[in-house]
């Protein structure tokens, strides 16, 4: 809950503006962890970072998409947790059967996240700008897209 606060408050990485309370991280944990993986990285007793994948989008025909979040906890970028933790949640959602993820960025200057996602074999699909309004100025959302397992060579 510290992590995704500090991104909140802080950062453009998420669109949310107030930080959800201890019980709303707790229910979107349970609702995500029911169908999809979740990773949560430590090191020395402390939490320093996690990822999961959810739906991409709720109609029946995007069954086989996700979306990937990926969290480092502040002063712990880069170190690798990031990569470790996307590559293990690609890992998963493909041996699940899942067949595309999509990345959604906030922050066309979040190049960080852009970096990490191109490493773990995502391309750029495209730029939405100016789609969201945060502390001030506007923001942009960087899409990124790929393929899971068989990908798109054959029918689901």
């Amino acid at each position: 809950m510290a992590i995704y606060a500090h991104a909140v408050l802080t950062g453009f990485g998420t669109f949310e503006i107030d930080p959800p309370s201890e019980a709303e991280m707790t229910n979107r944990w349970r609702t995500i962890t029911e169908r999809y993986p979740y990773f949560v990285a430590e090191m020395g007793g402390t939490i320093v970072g996690y990822a999961y994948a959810s739906a991409y989008r709720p109609r029946p025909a995007y069954s086989n998409t996700v979306e990937d979040s990926v969290y480092v906890r502040e002063g712990f970028q880069g170190h690798g947790i990031g990569n470790r933790l996307l590559s293990e949640l690609i890992e998963e959602t493909a041996a699940r059967g899942y067949r595309q993820m999509v990345a959604v960025i906030g922050d066309s200057a979040n190049k960080g996240s852009v970096r990490l996602h191109e490493k773990c074999g995502f391309a750029h699909i495209g730029t939405m700008p100016s789609v969201g309004w945060k502390q001030g100025r506007w923001l942009d959302t960087v899409i990124m897209q790929r393929p899971l397992g068989p990908g798109d060579t054959k029918p689901a």
